[in-house]
């Protein structure tokens, strides 16, 4: 049997946050001091190095677990498939529920059972329960749900990808500009092996030893606020070495064990967490097989969407399907990879037959 994806379904909230919103903003150095250029100059630069020029925020009323609904809707919808035939939820998210105006995390019950409750899921044989893997936990949902086809125990499965990193920045780190809201979400369904299309490999890796807190929760750089409060942070020129040193040979690892050339591949869907970031990868992942970038094959809608973690690479993938990405398609046959990095550090990478 193939683990197939048979629906998709993506929730982009409806508030807009531009960069020129940040303008006012009183971004700090990690030890307090104020920086020496101006706002409009910090901006710029975040702008050239990561591509986001706006961003989306969950509404005030919505929570994560809300964003993941929506996107579940859509997936089943697309799917045609009855709801109630799900034997597994599986829910990448990092930070639970965290109503507005407060960064403390809610996550009794899971993300996934609020989901399979919303649904309003009555079959007690779905399993619904979240992983926390970093940016990289939908693929990982993806690659789990895999494994439960491939062992006979699954044969339907709704993997979701949801994050409201909006509420867990710290105004005063001008990384915060970088983070978004938004969920994705897919069904895998088993499907028979005469079929082409489906997934075809993977691999996973975490590094700890030096890597381990690369992203971390840590207090606020204004030393007025709550030391005792913490915020997402993130060692970024770190993250970006080990991006560029360690992504593309997972990619390899997972393309040369599917059998498949690199000439095969069409797109390349990469966690959307900064523009240059991302172009170096899929320009190093090509170097490893001596060949240049093919002309279009990394979708990016980062310069719109900014960096919604886990929910980065379904709603890509969505929008690319549902044809709502400008000179952006895929069609039968088509070879994609999934590949992302993230908090852990964790890297994952798929090679899928669409």
């Amino acid at each position: 049997m193939k683990s197939v994806i048979t629906g998709t379904g993506s929730y982009i909230p409806n508030i807009v946050k531009k960069n020129s919103d940040f303008l006012s903003s009183k971004f700090l150095n990690e030890d307090g001091t104020p920086f020496n250029e101006e706002n409009e100059v910090i901006i710029e630069k975040f702008k050239s190095i990561t591509g986001i020029e706006e961003r989306r925020y969950a509404e005030d009323k919505l929570n994560s677990s809300d964003l993941g609904f929506f996107a579940s809707e859509k997936a089943i919808k697309d799917a045609q498939i009855d709801k109630e035939e799900l034997d597994y939820i599986i829910v990448a998210q990092n930070f639970g529920n965290v109503k507005t105006g407060s960064n403390q995390s809610d996550m009794l019950p899971s993300i996934a059972s609020r989901i399979k409750h919303s649904l309003q899921i009555k079959n007690p044989n779905c399993v619904a329960y979240d992983i926390i893997f970093g940016c990289p936990g939908w693929v990982q949902g993806v690659i789990q749900a895999e494994a439960y086809i491939k062992a006979g125990i699954a044969k339907k499965c709704l993997v979701v990808g949801t994050e409201t990193l909006s509420r867990v920045v710290d105004p005063s780190d001008r990384d915060s500009m970088i983070f978004a809201d938004g969920a994705g979400a897919c069904v895998i369904e088993a499907k028979d092996s005469s079929k082409d299309s489906g997934i075809l490999s993977h691999a996973t890796r975490t590094d700890v030893i030096d890597e381990a807190y690369y992203l971390h929760f840590d207090k606020s750089f204004n030393k007025d606020l709550d030391s005792s409060i913490g915020y997402i942070k993130m060692l970024g020129r770190k993250i970006y070495e080990y991006g560029l040193s360690n992504v593309p040979a997972a990619m390899k690892t997972a393309l040369d064990k599917s059998g498949l050339s690199i000439s095969d591949v069409k797109k390349i869907f990469i966690h959307q967490a900064n523009e240059k970031m991302d172009e170096q990868i899929v320009k190093r992942f090509y170097r490893l097989y001596k060949s240049k970038v093919p002309a279009g094959v990394m979708p990016m809608n980062i310069h719109k969407l900014g960096n919604s973690s886990v929910a980065t690479i379904p709603t890509l993938f969505d929008h690319v399907k549902q044809g709502k990405m400008e000179n952006q398609e895929i069609n039968s046959g088509d070879v994609v990879i999934f590949a992302s990095v993230g908090a852990g550090m964790n890297i994952n990478a798929i090679v899928y037959r669409y």
